[in-house]
């Protein structure tokens, strides 16, 4: 049984070093396009009996994620034997359950649609929250960006490293990297009273001449991150630099970044930037160990020496 890895348009860029790093071409998917906008996906090689795996991140527009859905149905009408879908960022995920009357739970029904258009497995990296492997009735790899930041973490050699979470809610990420490097950890605790806004911040742990990460699984307006590094600093931290996974940026994101206190700001290339100039970003690839995640389950072996236990 051969492997056959697509793309969707919105993540061609990654699911090219994804299949080079495979060792495999990349699939042509040529598309239909009617003049009102819809789409018609039309994978140019046979995939009967075959593994195919198909990429496509779930960022804006929604488009993305229809045109996801009919890869998956055109793949599982084409006779493949397993589809694979590899969501690099999982969208919607932020919403992950009713915390006001009449909202909708949209990981939930994005976990729905995808295993009703015939998805017989998914792949995706660093959830905004853990349960949302338990929406899906289909196995799910979960991967760890802690594969890709532990590495680059340990190469700048920070001599007073310590660990901080921007908010309450990423308290248990955080604290698996202070555990891996034996460090301490600090927590900023956020009030906010509309999305995206913040009321209020203040610092729980001792952060004075150290050499701070913030560690978040994804960045939007950047706002909390960066006032989470200005507070760190009035605290005396030595240097403040964060690791997130997604990088959303919306809205003023660039801005804030560049014109924060933030020394850097890692993250992965599961999301294109929109602004490849900027100083203050360092993006890291995740194609190396979906590629690597792709033959393992290929090979019917276990995914567990893709993490790190922290």
């Amino acid at each position: 049984m051969a492997v056959r890895i697509f793309s969707g348009r919105a993540t061609t860029y990654l699911a090219e070093k994804i299949a080079h790093a495979y060792g495999e071409p990349l699939g042509t998917v040529q598309y239909q396009q009617f003049s009102d906008g819809e789409m018609s996906p039309f994978l140019t090689e046979s995939v009967r009996g075959h593994d195919v795996f198909l990429v496509q991140s779930t960022f804006a527009p929604a488009e993305n994620l229809m045109e996801l859905m009919l890869m998956i149905d055109a793949a599982r009408r084409a006779s493949a034997q397993n589809v694979n879908v590899i969501i690099p960022y999982f969208g919607y995920a932020r919403q992950d359950r009713k915390d006001k009357p009449r909202v909708a739970i949209a990981a939930k029904l994005i976990a729905n649609l995808i295993s009703a258009a015939g998805a017989n497995r998914i792949m995706t990296c660093d959830l905004h929250a853990d349960q949302i492997q338990g929406f899906f009735d289909i196995p799910m790899d979960h991967l760890d960006g802690n594969y890709i930041f532990v590495p680059y973490l340990k190469s700048l050699n920070l001599p007073n490293i310590m660990f901080a979470s921007p908010d309450v809610g990423g308290i248990k990420r955080a604290r698996s990297f202070a555990k891996f490097f034996d460090s301490e950890l600090a927590v900023c605790d956020k009030y906010r009273k509309e999305a995206n806004k913040i009321e209020s911040m203040r610092l729980i742990g001792e952060v004075e001449g150290k050499d701070v990460v913030l560690v978040d699984d994804l960045v939007d307006t950047a706002g909390t991150i960066c006032k989470a590094a200005s507070l760190l600093k009035e605290k005396g931290a030595n240097s403040v630099r964060a690791v997130c996974t997604h990088p959303v940026l919306s809205g003023k994101a660039y801005e804030n970044i560049e014109n924060s206190v933030l020394d850097e700001i890692a993250v992965t290339d599961t999301i294109p930037l929109k602004n490849m100039n900027s100083k203050k970003i360092k993006v890291l690839s995740v194609s190396d160990l979906f590629a690597k995640a792709i033959r393992k389950i290929h090979d019917h072996e276990s995914i567990s020496s893709l993490f790190i236990r922290l």
